[in-house]
């Protein structure tokens, strides 16, 4: 793993990252609150009900407001027959329905399975499947893939969203526009469906059954691809959503000393919530600090994106890589005001250094980049907030979160040696949704996850990485797992062989590059795009096509991948 003569080398203390925290900042969260989450946000409410709790498309929300909502959601799903530990998947992008759907499922006693509204009906199907989800609720833009993607599945009930529901009178324009001008709803059907809005009107004379739901109990089915292509669902508690909103709020301490908590503490979240980045730092976070959330559906849209944020004063910025490369080469951006920004959070892939430096040189305001998986509800180290720079790590462990570099044989290696980074604390996952071998591939004995991601740690607990141990290639923070993209492209009947590598890319960090062996001579690269379309999500389609005659493989005959790299 590394030609170091390792008996030269210092082995790591015990936690030397802690030496390098910011003076009294614990090294162990206190035990936790609450219960359930559930539990947080009625305390919440209970105190600060009359806040604002959620912004989108130019209308508010309070806490108490999506209190009385989520407890609408909830008892309509309990009227439905529905029981605890049952699924109910959510197919929303960052509009006012999420949060108030999260907070039913969660409240009820049921698991949340997070659902990407840009799947293919193929990709959908599995994991509706996979988790035994009964209900699904989605917006109508994507239930034609809905109607495509049922078959097979356990769903039994599927509640459609518009995106004007929530919004009041200016609903029906909103309604208009994305029908009628935009037209982002494709024709479907979907026999026995119930529109959001039918389903707030029948709840209204509903009384929702409080759950007495625990740390133990089973919050969400976060979906990835884990250390190999097959789609898993990690098993996170509310134990463990809490216990990271714990350590990161010990951390976010730290801002409090040299920026007073502002009263109209203020979150951008344009990262979408079904992501475990946003859903534990906007939707769980934002609650905990009694912040509003400004929610962005469509970040890709710079223009309209910035628009947003010139009538708001952010003071939270949460977002990957690409995102702040795009918003820095933007010029309407540079003009806007950043006086009350005070953190810009970088999580989901790699920031590269000149984009964190353009960043500060507009904002002001340093990036801190962070590191975690969806396995680990999701942060496990993030840098000082009060680092004035950045500094191309990813920083030290949350309090009570034990990091190791192993090697192969899973044994801990010297600092300054790489190895595969190991996470043990609070925030890791139970296992894999009905995957016990899978979930044994990844848990060591003694409770460290593996992560598959290669890292060195200095002597004062400060990890980088340096590599990753799987092939997953990260389009603009989402993981993609050549396995999969090599599955559909195999089942081409003018394809023999495919592979899979990631390659740099200016705008998503990554981009999938795929090399064909053609079966049929005539194949064009055109051909396999269009085939590729409809049977997977954006970012997952190859960018670079290439054809060979043959591909790399090993004595076994596996493919080589590294070898295609080089």
């Amino acid at each position: 793993m590394n030609a170091i003569d390792s008996s030269l080398q210092p082995m790591p203390g015990d936690r030397p990252w802690l030496k390098s925290y910011p003076d009294g900042v614990p090294s162990e969260i206190q035990p936790l609150k609450h219960a359930s989450l559930g539990e947080l946000f009625e305390d919440v409410v209970s105190r600060n009900g009359h806040k604002p709790a959620y912004t989108c498309m130019g209308k508010t929300l309070s806490f108490g407001e999506i209190d009385q909502m989520s407890r609408q959601v909830a008892a309509w799903l309990q009227q439905k027959g529905l029981k605890r530990g049952d699924r109910v998947a959510i197919m929303f992008p960052n509009i006012l329905q999420f949060p108030v759907v999260a907070l039913a499922v969660l409240r009820a006693g049921f698991i949340a399975v997070n659902v990407n509204p840009l799947y293919t009906p193929r990709e959908l199907n599995y994991q509706l499947k996979d988790a035994g989800a009964k209900l699904l609720f989605t917006l109508e833009n994507f239930a034609a893939t809905v109607q495509q993607a049922l078959p097979g599945t356990g769903v039994e009930t599927v509640v459609v969203a518009t995106m004007g529901d929530l919004l009041g009178f200016k609903g029906h324009l909103v309604n208009f526009v994305v029908r009628k001008v935009k037209k982002l709803v494709p024709l479907w059907t979907l026999p026995g469906h119930v529109p959001f809005k039918t389903l707030l009107a029948e709840a209204k004379s509903l009384r929702f059954r409080p759950e007495n739901v625990t740390a133990s109990d089973v919050a969400f089915l976060q979906y990835t691809g884990g250390t190999t292509g097959v789609a898993k669902g990690a098993v996170l508690t509310h134990g463990n959503i809490l216990a990271n909103a714990e350590q990161t709020a010990v951390w976010l301490s730290v801002l409090y000393r040299r920026a007073k908590k502002p009263e109209d503490f203020t979150f951008v979240c344009p990262l979408p919530l079904y992501h475990i980045f946003a859903l534990t730092v906007n939707l769980v976070m934002g609650m905990k600090e009694v912040a509003r959330n400004v929610l962005i559906p469509n970040p890709r849209d710079i223009p309209a994106f910035v628009k947003v944020l010139r009538s708001e004063k952010i003071h939270v910025f949460p977002g990957l890589n690409t995102l702040f490369n795009a918003l820095v080469n933007n010029e309407e951006f540079k003009k806007l005001d950043f006086s009350k920004l005070i953190l810009s959070l970088a999580g989901g892939m790699a920031c590269q250094r000149p984009v964190a430096e353009r960043w500060q040189a507009v904002t002001g305001c340093p990036i801190s980049e962070g590191y975690g998986l969806s396995e680990t509800s999701p942060i496990a180290t993030v840098n000082r907030l009060d680092a004035g720079s950045f500094t191309g790590t990813i920083g030290l462990p949350l309090p009570s979160t034990d990091i190791q570099i192993q090697d192969d044989d899973g044994k801990q290696v010297p600092l300054g040696v790489v190895g595969e980074i190991c996470i043990r604390g609070p925030q890791v996952m139970s296992g894999y949704w009905n995957k016990p071998e899978e979930t044994a591939k990844v848990m060591t004995p003694d409770g460290f996850f593996r992560s598959g991601d290669m890292g060195v740690m200095d002597e004062n607990g400060y990890i980088r990485i340096v590599d990753r141990k799987k092939d997953m290639v990260i389009v603009s923070g989402f993981n993609v797992y050549p396995n999969e993209v090599e599955e559909v492209v195999a089942s081409h009947p003018g394809v023999l062989e495919a592979a899979v590598i990631g390659v740099p890319d200016e705008h998503s960090g990554e981009a999938v590059k795929l090399f064909v062996v053609r079966k049929n001579p005539d194949l064009t690269a055109a051909e396999i795009k269009e085939y590729c379309a409809s049977r997977l999500t954006n970012y997952k389609r190859p960018k670079h096509i290439e054809f060979r005659e043959s591909l790399p493989k090993s004595n076994v005959g596996k493919i080589l991948r590294k070898e295609l790299r080089t």
